[in-house]
């Protein structure tokens, strides 16, 4: 019998037409010691997390981790919010998504599109967030230092050093963080978690045990 225990489910919020795809992990005695967020790139899915076994990991490090599929992305295709970003307003976005499925406090990993939404919400609703792992995250230049000054939650700044695009240019603003720390995964890309999954997972979860 496996210890992890693996499920599907959708999930409606209101800024969304249709409700939005997830897939959950969590400890096979359902008793899990933090809420993990999974969110993902403009290319992939949740279905990356499943393949590459971060949904397994998180779940046997204690963790229930939901991985959602982003509006208009994946099985969550039908989904579409509005248009334009502005009028989705990303922060209530993901403090919907949390609050449907009670995951708060909650640590969300973030990788490149996905910034869009979670940097928004880390801004505005940080009480709500254990943690926050951005992994080049679009959008860190549209937010000040002072801003990310007032940032109290723990990160875990990830990215693979040949990222020369989207890496180090979201390093350099999301290193305003006062709590980070950070981990340069060594010949890895832009998803570099997909490029050497043991390293991200060896990171993640020493990172977790520190909350």
């Amino acid at each position: 019998m496996s210890a992890v225990k693996m499920t599907e489910g959708s999930v409606q919020v209101e800024s969304c037409k249709a409700p939005l795809f997830y897939r959950q992990s969590e400890p096979a005695t359902g008793d899990a010691k933090m809420s993990v967020l999974l969110l993902h790139g403009i290319r992939f899915t949740s279905e990356n997390w499943l393949n590459i076994g971060t949904l397994e990991t998180l779940a046997t490090a204690g963790c229930r981790a939901v991985a959602i599929d982003l509006p208009g992305l994946g099985r969550s295709a039908s989904a579409q919010g509005p248009a334009a970003l502005g009028e989705l307003a990303p922060a209530g976005f993901l403090k919907e998504v949390c609050e449907q499925l009670s995951l708060s406090p909650v640590v969300v990993i973030s990788p490149s599109l996905s910034g869009m939404y979670s940097l928004p919400f880390l801004l505005q609703h940080q009480a709500l967030i254990k943690a926050y792992v951005p992994v080049a995250p679009i959008c860190t230049e549209k937010f000040t230092a002072e801003q990310y000054g007032s940032v109290k939650v723990p990160a875990l700044i990830v990215y693979g050093d040949q990222d020369t695009q989207m890496g180090e240019a979201s390093l350099r603003n999301l290193s305003n963080l006062p709590a980070h720390s950070v981990v340069v995964m060594k010949g890895a890309g832009h998803p570099c978690y997909l490029d050497d999954p043991d390293t991200w997972h060896k990171a993640l979860t020493d990172f977790l045990d520190t909350l």
